[in-house]
């Protein structure tokens, strides 16, 4: 397996012709970035003069990750040529079907299942919903196949984003890349950092990912309650006070970003589902613990890998986790370096949702993630 990293900035390409020289039989490219850039007419063309047997897969980013730093309005790619491990793709648009959930099945299905050992899901960040989009792609899937992945982005923006495949690129495709045999060794870490405050509550009104009750109580007068001062600057301060929430039979926790507020319903809509009878908790900002989180991520990660040097690391992370870190964004990318092997390869980009398994369990289902950071690390054995 050979991984090499590039990157377009002000008009330029840097380093890619060196980075073809390394991959000049890559499977895999994967470009990240800015909306404008990414929806460049020439873009697939022109990559794929240069990667002629790769199959493209891209994604609009809410900024891009490259080696320890965070970027903004500009391109990230990944080429990867594999040796042993073979892959197959799969690609649906939302308005093809009836739902985010039958989309997800659809998928799920038409990849080949024999000896499928892994998933990178990137999905539409906009009009996808990823809790039923992974759900109906893991009733097709078998249940030791990992998969993790992330929602594309619009900047700061959140409006419509891009993904595509081989230059069909569309705001509501979904894209699939099936990773098949025993040689690919992955490893996963999800984590969020944020501090939970205030009891634990139950949720008893809500309908997919808009909540209206907690507790039997006006959910956004509670929140009001809760936030105080910061209740004024909604729904822009919602992105320091997530909401935790999870099944008491279920030993995982997912972190909810609240996207909107609806005054006159008296509503609040979420980044996720708010699924009636789970339990749920205010969370609020600690920095130190948001830049640590990366670091028991990666070191759950590098557990899984069992002793063996990755030679890709994968990092999405949430835009509201780089909103509310500002100028101190890239010390969770940093801390994550620390970990892992001088000749890792780091690339990722800062997403509307994650998807990973989470590090609360050692089951490998995954789940939508929002305001944490991810990663995924990759190698080859041969």
């Amino acid at each position: 397996m050979q991984v090499a990293t590039f990157h377009y900035i002000q008009n330029n390409w840097i380093n890619k012709g060196y980075e073809i020289e390394k991959t000049p039989h890559a499977q895999l490219l994967l470009i990240f970035g800015a909306k404008p850039l990414i929806a460049q007419e020439d873009l697939y063309l022109t990559l794929k003069k240069e990667f002629p047997k790769a199959n493209l897969v891209t994604c609009s980013t809410a900024g891009e990750i490259l080696d320890t730093s965070s970027l903004e309005d500009s391109l990230v790619g990944i080429a990867i040529d594999f040796e042993k491990t073979e892959l197959q793709f799969a690609i649906s648009n939302i308005n093809n079907h009836k739902g985010s959930y039958e989309m997800g099945k659809a998928l799920g299905e038409s990849l080949p299942s024999q000896d499928l050992r892994y998933i990178l899901l990137i999905s539409d960040g906009n009009i996808v919903n990823g809790d039923a989009l992974l759900k109906g792609i893991t009733e097709f899937v078998p249940k030791d196949v990992l998969i993790s992945g992330g929602m594309a982005g619009d900047g700061a923006a959140f409006k419509d984003t891009l993904v595509g495949l081989n230059g069909d690129i569309q705001n509501g495709n979904v894209v699939l890349i099936g990773f098949y045999g025993n040689h690919v060794k992955i490893g996963t870490g999800s984590k969020g950092g944020w501090d939970v405050f205030g009891p634990e509550r139950q949720i008893t009104a809500s309908k997919g990912n808009v909540l209206f009750e907690i507790n039997h109580t006006n959910a956004l007068e509670l929140y009001k309650k809760y936030l105080g001062k910061y209740a004024e600057e909604l729904p822009g301060s919602a992105l320091q006070f997530p909401l935790e929430i999870w099944f008491e039979e279920d030993n995982y926790r997912v972190v909810r970003t609240i996207l909107s507020i609806n005054e006159k319903e008296q509503s609040m809509t979420f980044a996720g589902d708010i699924p009636v009878g789970a339990k749920a908790r205010f969370m609020k900002t600690n920095f130190d613990n948001l830049i640590m989180a990366a670091q028991e991520a990666t070191l759950r990660a590098v557990e899984q890998m069992e002793g063996k040097e990755p030679e890709l690391a994968l990092i999405i992370s949430c835009v509201g986790r780089k909103i509310v870190l500002g100028n101190r964004i890239d010390e969770e990318i940093e801390t994550a370096a620390d970990y892992l092997a001088s000749k890792t390869k780091i690339a990722g980009f800062f997403s509307y949702g994650e998807i990973c398994p989470t590090n609360d369990s050692y089951s490998k289902a995954s789940y939508l993630h929002n305001q944490t950071y991810t990663i995924t690390t990759f190698t080859e054995l041969v």
